[in-house]
């Protein structure tokens, strides 16, 4: 500064205005110098940055390089250049100081928010980020990196010590508990689903007092997303998964096999005994030759040891239509190629009521894909109501209009 005044002097500048232009060169100056540091650091620096970042095989620094952590770090050097050069205005030295490190402060919070969601986009290029999502512990980080940069920013313009605004935010921890209420509840239910491993992103969960249906695309400090499969996306707080009850199909999409639980309704008027004309003609039947040569050598056997009369059907052991549909429906699901083999099947009555007698499949199918699952059930189900009649069963359905037509017809 003497150095510029003198020189002003020197080329019969008036005394009067020499201070004034002798601050404005000043600040023209250091102006330029910023602008050039910004300039270098920027076209030169993070240039090579990036053609060393771009020549190796690490994700990480790629990743550093997407969040702008480098560029954002920039924003420093002429923050340090302002505040070395504040004492050459020695009637704002400390003005300038206290503004230029409270910049320097402030962009310090932004490296660190760029960095910290740096590395979690590290973790989650891993698979165990599935399993144990780490965003809301990275969140509440932030949170606390914000408050204390907050803390150091005010202490420095009103020139206390932190320490002095710490002890302070004892007495406004009921109002912070409040503010972060929602933050505080995310972390304990954060700690706890990662803990107990309740749900990880890529489940499908069902939370029927939210409507939501879908998988987990996102699990965050307060939040848990899930794209519906409606493709519409529902907004979860993290504690409703611990404090509400909620369905995770992982388990079913880990054991590689989906249930079926349907049943069949047949009219129990159309139950009979076979007759020996039915059953030759269910000897016929590829999945019933075997089974009904053996039973009927049961029966025979059975009936003669215990001197059955059978001039009365009633009397002794005899086969039924139901019975060896059943039969049918284990055989034909026993060697069908999309239902698992190694989990439960069964073919099993359920209790009669006034929509006649349900006959239940219970079985899985060895693919979880929705749309899979849905075919092979399907397609089941369409045989099952296509062949009933083969076996002298009516399948239970209301009367409609055609039947009543039918009727009348009948009538007339």
């Amino acid at each position: 500064m003497n150095f510029i005044r003198n020189r002003l002097l020197g080329y019969g500048v008036d005394e009067a205005w020499v201070g004034y232009l002798s601050i404005a060169i000043m600040i023209v100056f250091i102006a330029l110098l910023c602008i050039l540091a910004n300039f270098i650091t920027k076209k030169v620096v993070i240039r090579f940055i990036t053609h060393i970042v771009n020549k190796n095989k690490f994700k990480w620094d790629s990743i550093l390089l997407e969040r702008k952590v480098f560029h954002k770090l920039s924003h420093i050097v002429p923050a340090i250049i302002i505040y070395t050069s504040a004492v050459t205005f020695s009637a704002y030295q400390y003005v300038i100081e206290k503004a230029a490190l409270a910049y320097i402060i402030i962009v310090a919070l932004i490296v660190i928010n760029s960095l910290l969601s740096a590395v979690n986009d590290v973790y989650q290029t891993y698979e165990v980020s599935k399993v144990k999502p780490i965003k809301g512990y990275i969140q509440v980080i932030k949170i606390i990196v914000f408050i204390l940069g907050i803390i150091l920013v005010i202490a420095n313009l009103v020139g206390e010590s932190p320490l002095m605004l710490l002890s302070g935010i004892g007495a406004l921890s009921a109002v912070l508990m409040l503010v972060f209420k929602d933050s505080l509840l995310g972390l304990v239910a954060g700690v706890q689903l990662s803990a107990n491993d309740m749900v990880r992103v890529g489940d499908w969960i069902e939370v029927p007092k939210y409507g939501a249906d879908g998988d987990v695309i996102d699990i965050s400090l307060n939040t848990v997303m899930v794209r519906n499969f409606d493709k519409t996306v529902t907004m979860l707080p993290s504690y409703a998964l611990i404090s509400d009850s909620f369905k995770n199909w992982r388990g079913m999409q880990a054991s590689g096999g989906r249930r079926i639980k349907r049943a069949l309704y047949i009219d129990t008027t159309s139950i009979a005994f076979c007759t020996p004309e039915m059953i030759e003609n269910y000897k016929n039947i590829h999945y019933l030759s075997d089974y009904i040569t053996e039973r009927e050598r049961e029966i025979v056997a059975y009936n003669e040891t215990n001197q059955i009369d059978r001039n009365n059907i009633v009397n002794g052991r005899a086969l039924t239509n139901i019975g060896v549909f059943r039969a049918y429906i284990t055989q034909y699901l026993q060697h069908h190629s999309g239902i698992h083999q190694d989990m439960t099947l069964m073919v099993r009555q359920l209790a009669p009521g006034e929509n006649g007698l349900p006959i239940e499949i219970y079985a899985f199918t060895n693919d979880t894909a929705w749309a899979v699952y849905e075919t092979v059930q399907a397609d089941i189900f369409d045989h099952l109501f296509a062949i009933a009649h083969e076996f002298g069963l009516r399948v239970f359905q209301n009367p409609t209009g055609s039947d009543f037509q039918r009727v009348s017809e009948k009538l007339s």
